[in-house]
């Protein structure tokens, strides 16, 4: 066995687990304050009226397997997290695919994403919203 390697010998290592829809979904309910039920209330899609399930959001939480969400049901928990959708699609992406979101953009890009995750929140929340008026985000026709 491999000094890394904690599975018994002759088997092979289970796959990375990927995690990062649920945690942001996990985090940002915590930041909120809010419980299952009154976030699962919150999480409505304003233009189709697509809502996502309080069974849904718990079993994404606690690890249980989901059919990934749509991109109704991203708004919609988009809505309820208070985040861009693009937040949450990077994450559903990355955890639901193995997209990496940063692949498609220059390295310049990389690195100035790479660079907010040391920005506490509000910083990070305020260079979103300059970014906003500089480049508006669009919606998908």
């Amino acid at each position: 066995m491999a000094p890394n390697d904690t599975s018994p010998a002759g088997t092979t290592p289970a796959p990375e687990r990927r995690t990062q829809f649920a945690d942001l979904i996990r985090r940002r309910r915590a930041e909120l304050n809010e419980g299952l039920s009154a976030f699962a209330a919150m999480a409505v899609d304003a233009t189709t009226g697509t809502r996502v399930t309080r069974g849904w959001i718990y079993r994404l939480e606690t690890g249980e397997t989901i059919t990934p969400p749509q991109y109704e049901e991203l708004r919609a928990l988009a809505a309820a997290c208070e985040l861009p959708v693009e937040t949450l699609q990077d994450a559903a992406g990355s955890q639901f695919f193995g997209v990496d979101p940063l692949i498609g953009g220059s390295s310049e890009a990389k690195a100035y994403v790479r660079k907010l995750d040391q920005l506490p929140t509000d910083q990070r929340e305020r260079l979103l919203r300059l970014i906003d008026t500089l480049a508006p985000p669009h919606s998908p026709e």
